[in-house]
C-alpha cells in the first residue's frame, strides 16, 4: 500500500512586536501637564499681583473647604454603601439580588441634578414626617418637640443625594473587580476552612482593588466636579461663592476663571496622585 501523504500547514511565525506598538510610559512627555502647569502658574501670579483677581480668589477661597467636606464625606457614605449593594447584587438569594439590581438601574437612569432636587425637597420632607409619626408618642408627653423640616441641614440633604447616587455606580464597580477575581483562589480559600468575611478580607478585596482602583478614582474626581451641584441648594462652596460674587460685583469673567482654576488645581492633583498610586501597586 501506497502510505498516504498527510500536508500540514506552515503557520510562519511573526514576531511579537506589540510592546514595540505605541509609546511607552517613559517615553510618552507629559506634554498635557506642562502646559496645564504653565497655566496654573500664570494664574496663580495673576492672583497674587492683580488686585482683582486677588480679591475674587480670597472670596471665593472661603468655600474650598465645604467642597473638600462634601466631596469626601458623600463619597466615603457612597462608598460603604456602594459595597453592600455590590455584595448584595453577588448574594446567592435572588430577592437580595433583584434587590440591589433594582436601586442600581433606578438611580443610575435619573439624573443628578434631578436626584439632588428630589431628596432635597420631597425626600427631606418625606423623612421628617415619618420622623414625627414614630415619635408622635414622645411628642405628646413632652419629651421630644416636634421636626421641623427646616430643621434639615440643606449641606446634609446634599450630601444625603450625593451618596445615594454615586452608591449605585460604584456598586457597579466593586461587583466588577470582585468578579474578576479568579474563582479557583476562592474555592482554595473554602478548602483552607476561611469564612466568608475572611476570604472576602483577606483574598478578594487585596485583589480586586487593583480593578477597582481606576475607576474609583475616577469617580472620586467626578465627585469633586459635581460637588458644585449643591450650590443650587445655597451650601457656601466655592461655586456659590463664585455665583455670589459675580452677581454683586458683575465680574463674571474674572471670577469664574477662578473658580474654574481652583477646580483644575484640586482635580489635577487628584489625578496625579492615583496614577501614582496605582503605579505603586502594580510594581508589587
Amino acid at each position: 500500500m501506497v502510505p498516504r501523504l498527510q500536508a500540514r500547514a506552515v503557520i510562519p511565525t511573526v514576531p511579537d512586536n506589540t510592546k514595540s506598538r505605541g509609546p511607552s510610559e517613559k517615553s510618552d512627555f507629559p506634554w498635557w501637564l506642562l502646559v496645564a502647569g504653565m497655566i496654573a502658574v500664570a494664574l496663580g501670579i495673576a492672583i497674587l499681583i492683580s488686585p482683582i483677581y486677588g480679591q475674587v480668589f480670597t472670596t471665593v477661597s472661603q468655600g474650598i473647604w465645604i467642597t473638600v467636606w462634601v466631596s469626601l464625606l458623600a463619597f466615603f457614605l457612597a462608598s460603604a454603601f456602594g459595597l453592600l449593594l455590590a455584595v448584595m447584587s453577588l448574594s446567592e438569594h435572588v430577592a437580595v439580588r433583584q434587590i440591589a439590581r433594582f436601586y442600581v438601574e433606578i438611580v443610575r437612569g435619573i439624573p443628578l441634578l434631578v436626584l439632588l432636587f428630589y431628596i432635597a425637597f420631597v425626600g427631606a420632607t418625606a423623612v421628617v414626617w415619618l420622623w414625627n409619626f414614630m415619635t408622635q408618642p414622645l411628642q405628646a408627653a413632652g419629651l421630644l418637640d416636634p421636626l421641623q423640616v427646616r430643621d434639615f441641614s440643606l449641606l446634609w440633604r446634599a450630601i444625603i443625594a450625593l451618596m445615594l447616587a454615586y452608591a449605585a455606580f460604584l456598586a457597579e464597580i466593586f461587583r466588577a473587580g470582585i468578579q474578576a477575581v479568579d474563582k479557583g483562589q476562592i474555592e482554595a480559600a473554602k478548602a483552607l476552612g476561611l469564612k466568608r468575611f475572611q476570604r472576602f478580607r483577606l483574598i478578594v478585596m487585596p485583589q480586586a482593588i487593583r480593578t477597582i482602583l481606576p475607576p474609583y478614582g475616577n469617580d472620586f474626581i467626578s465627585m469633586v466636579k459635581d460637588s458644585s451641584l449643591v450650590s443650587v441648594l445655597g451650601v457656601v462652596d466655592v461655586t456659590q461663592m463664585g455665583k455670589v460674587y459675580a452677581s454683586g460685583s458683575f465680574r463674571f469673567f474674572e471670577t469664574y476663571s477662578v473658580v474654574a482654576y481652583i477646580y483644575l488645581v484640586l482635580t489635577i492633583s487628584l489625578s496625579l496622585g492615583l496614577r501614582w498610586l496605582e503605579r505603586r501597586l502594580n510594581r508589587r
